[in-house]
């Protein structure tokens, strides 16, 4: 059986930010800003920390890659619950 898979664009967003006290910007889909964000709020730490993590990790040049890559490995490695996962585990409990 043949899979097709279709594809979706999807606009990148750059957004400018702080990492090790510099300013820079990122350039990310949608999709990995989203998961950027689920992996600081599982970790309790900031974007910018979670980005000189990353950074600092890197073996790439470019680090909207690194980001990509970085969240791919998460997710394989942790899986993220997604905000819709998290506000029905809160609905159940309440």
């Amino acid at each position: 059986m043949t899979r097709t898979m279709t594809r979706t664009t999807t606009p990148i967003t750059k957004r400018s930010v702080v990492i090790g006290g510099h300013k820079t910007s990122i350039s990310l889909e949608l999709e990995f800003w989203t998961a950027v964000r689920d992996i600081t709020q599982a970790r309790a730490i900031t974007v910018s920390e979670l980005l000189e993590e990353i950074d600092r990790g890197r073996d790439t040049a470019n680090l909207s890659s690194a980001v990509r890559v970085f969240v791919l490995d998460y997710i394989r490695q942790n899986g993220v619950k997604t905000q819709i996962e998290q506000a029905s585990k809160r609905d159940d409990a309440a």
